[in-house]
């Protein structure tokens, strides 16, 4: 029989303290109770015994020992049970003495099966000491288990593969029993993860063992978990050095590459302020390393252009503006007609004035940060560049928006401290419309800091950053192939910084991370995901260039990764302090 290991809860009595020094005569230690275990794990059994001890100096009587209520693990307490003491009282311990104390349950028959606690409390004059007691009542159902079988996978699973594993439980006339209780574990404990359900992941390559128990017997299955067996690494194919200003994010359309820039960059006595949009002709071809040159650039009124995007048809785009000095911040929308020289077509303001942090544009309507609690998300029709106006307005009720991100007529919004929003701007599920958004759902334990999300429709994930400086953050996926429960499934890790922005190559399933200070990192994400990716051999490459320290230190060469994009087979990546760069992506 494999017996379950419950978590363990120490219990508090009062110490007595000794302080001697050379020449001194000790004092008499005073009195001391305690128990030889703290927790006492009694299982299925119904008995149990345990040591009570006099480790004082002391003799101390008479001692009671008083027995508590039985209570289910919500603390609720559970009528017509009792735990049975013999003795009840011990009348003297004398210093090192000790006695054995038998407990016994006496069960009500209608207690639900599952795990339960309860006490024995020793009290003695100015002293006392304290037992915890855990056990386990199975259902009728698991009484009638007789025999359990892991059934085998066909193959030997990689490290990362999701498998499920099907259990067959029967009783002594061999009849297959349905929905039986079963608790898995993994031996090495750190070597993988398995769900309640029986979905298994593997951390560890080699030789480990699943354990199945349900009622009182088990099985173990022998898995040999392989390599992943990826690896590659980036190659720089392109640069694009801007170290007069910090550079914010990018966007690509065609052979045109938009940057935008952040923030007051302080080089000998000259402040460059972030408020000008980079247009760079990327049309250059040939296997060689090869720099791309900035061929215009456009100046608004911001200290901060963080955001710029390109509709897909090529034809507008829209930049972000913070902190203008006028007080009144918004949008600038702009004319491709020419890429690389883009017109001004329209500056918007109206009920931005607080600052836009990011955009998207989906078809006419684009979709806009606002900064500050209680702003949210403008909607605007751009149907009209020269003429926009606001449709549509959405706020969480708690928190800043920080990101959107829109596709297949649904909106995610990272939504700071209230988590991850969904929105249904006409995917339909809730009848909802650009003019009109309804919210589908949220997923609001994520840990806070909730900074930008990736949907994938395919695969039903959606991929979300947090950007927490304090604790470094960590890569969420969440399980969207229900819309109406996004729950989280996985986790990715990279220690010392925290991620930024994230794109998705689709067609290889490689998701591509900004990691600030720790570079780009590029995640095979194909398949289902469970549990801790960074322990799954997933990692296919991380890239820190120019020497960097893993600190991402402003104003200097440091690898400083802000956003990356995957366009005409490279990775472009954006970085604060060097500008562009364009990676061979590993294959």
């Amino acid at each position: 029989m494999i017996r379950r290991v419950q978590p363990s809860v120490l219990s508090t009595a009062t110490l007595g303290i000794l302080v001697s020094s050379c020449g001194v005569s000790e004092p008499e230690l005073p009195p001391h109770l305690e128990f030889s275990q703290p927790v006492l794990e009694l299982g299925l059994e119904r008995a149990g015994q345990v040591e009570i001890r006099n480790t004082g100096g002391q003799s101390i009587g008479p001692v009671e020992l008083i027995p508590g209520e039985i209570r289910d693990l919500n603390g609720s307490m559970v009528p017509g049970s009792r735990l049975s003491l013999d003795p009840v009282e011990i009348p003297t311990l004398n210093p090192g003495d000790k006695r054995l104390l038998t407990l016994e349950l006496s069960l009500d028959g209608s207690m639900n099966s599952g795990e339960y606690d309860t006490w024995v409390r020793a009290h003695g004059p100015e002293v006392s000491a304290l037992l915890s007691v855990r056990f386990t009542v199975l259902s009728e159902l698991e009484t009638a288990v007789t025999s359990v079988k892991i059934l085998a996978p066909s193959f030997d699973p990689r490290a990362g593969d999701v498998i499920n594993l099907p259990l067959e439980a029967r009783d002594t006339a061999g009849t297959l029993l349905q929905g039986v209780p079963v608790y898995w574990s993994i031996q090495p404990s750190q070597a993988g993860y398995i769900t309640k359900n029986g979905r298994f992941v593997g951390y560890k390559t080699g030789p480990m063992s699943v354990i199945a128990q349900a009622g009182t017997v088990a099985d173990t299955l022998a898995l040999d978990v392989l390599h992943r067996n990826i690896d590659g690494s980036f190659i720089v194919a392109r640069t694009g050095r801007e170290v007069g200003r910090y550079t914010s994010d990018l966007w690509l359309h065609g052979n045109v590459l938009y940057s935008g820039t952040w923030g007051t960059r302080q080089t000998g006595t000259q402040s460059s302020f972030g408020n000008t949009l980079n247009i760079w002709d990327i049309s250059t071809s040939g296997t060689t390393l090869q720099n791309i040159e900035k061929s215009f650039s456009i100046e608004i009124d911001a200290r901060v252009v963080n955001d710029v995007k390109v509709r897909a048809d090529g034809e507008l785009a829209i930049i972000t503006h913070e902190g203008s000095d006028d007080a009144l911040n918004g949008i600038t929308i702009l004319d491709l007609d020419n890429p690389l020289e883009p017109t001004v077509v329209s500056r918007f303001t109206t009920e931005l004035e607080s600052g836009v942090h990011n955009v998207w544009i989906e078809g006419d309507y684009a979709y806009l940060v606002v900064d500050g609690v209680g702003n949210g998300l403008r909607i605007l029709d751009v149907s009209n560049p020269e003429n926009p106006s606001v449709v549509a307005r959405f706020w969480a009720g708690e928190s800043f928006l920080h990101d959107v991100y829109v596709r297949d007529g649904l909106a995610f919004l990272s939504h700071w401290n209230a988590g991850l929003v969904i929105l249904d701007v006409g995917n339909g599920i809730a009848d909802g419309s650009p003019e009109n958004p309804v919210e589908v759902s949220r997923l609001s334990e994520l840990g806070g800091q909730t900074h930008n999300a990736w949907y994938w429709p395919e695969s039903g994930y959606v991929f979300v950053g947090e950007e927490d400086f304090d604790s470094p953050g960590i890569m969420h996926v969440v399980d969207l192939r229900n819309l109406l429960e996004p729950r989280e499934v996985a986790t990715f890790r990279v220690p010392g910084q925290t991620p930024h922005n994230f794109w998705l190559d689709e067609g290889s399933g490689t998701l591509y991370l900004a990691w600030y200070g720790n570079g780009v990192r590029a995640l095979d994400v194909t398949g289902d995901l469970l549990g801790e990716l960074d322990h799954q051999g997933r990692e296919i490459a991380g890239f820190v260039y120019n020497g960097g320290s893993g600190t991402c230190n402003r104003g200097s060469g440091d690898t400083c990764s802000w956003a990356p994009q995957f366009h005409g087979g490279l990775v472009w990546v954006s970085d604060m302090n060097e500008g562009l760069l364009g990676l061979e992506p590993p294959r």
